[in-house]
């Protein structure tokens, strides 16, 4: 086996099938930054948008509506690709962001915050919600967590 193969092959033990194509997204979705000439606009409200559209139900209609739950509660937000999933980011960090249940076989989509949403509260605090569905209760919560996270 050449070097270059075992070494590959040595960084990705120990991660499922999934996990592996989620670091190859990302690797990929890094390699379109860097390629991009500095200063041109890239539409990635329509990438975050057609990644969702790929999504099958009933993960689509809830990455859907948090996806224009997220944008009317923080227009400060900027979604994009991260990780192969749709993800939110205030000056080019990632403050949430949504994955399906489907993407790594979990029984429950998540939406999750990042070390840079600012819902510090003590010294334990939540940073993941696991979704089966969205309430208009869940809808009022997930607003107020978003405002917060960008506070």
């Amino acid at each position: 086996m050449p070097e270059k193969t075992r070494q590959k092959a040595a960084a990705t033990a120990g991660f499922t099938e999934d996990e592996r194509a989620a670091m190859q997204e990302r690797a990929a979705e890094l390699k379109r930054e860097a390629r991009r000439p500095r200063g041109a606009k890239t539409d990635e409200t329509a990438e975050v948008l057609a990644k969702i559209a790929e999504m099958s139900e009933p993960d689509r209609d809830l990455a859907t509506r948090l996806h224009a739950l997220i944008l009317a509660s923080a227009p400060v937000l900027s979604p994009r690709l991260w990780y192969g999933m749709p993800a939110y980011t205030k000056n080019g960090k990632v403050v949430c962001f949504f994955q399906s249940g489907q993407k790594f076989k979990a029984r429950y989509a998540t939406l999750g915050f990042s070390d840079a949403a600012a819902l510090d509260d003590g010294t334990l605090w939540p940073t993941a919600f696991a979704l089966t569905e969205l309430t208009a209760d869940h809808e009022t919560r997930i607003s107020e967590l978003v405002k917060r996270a960008v506070g």
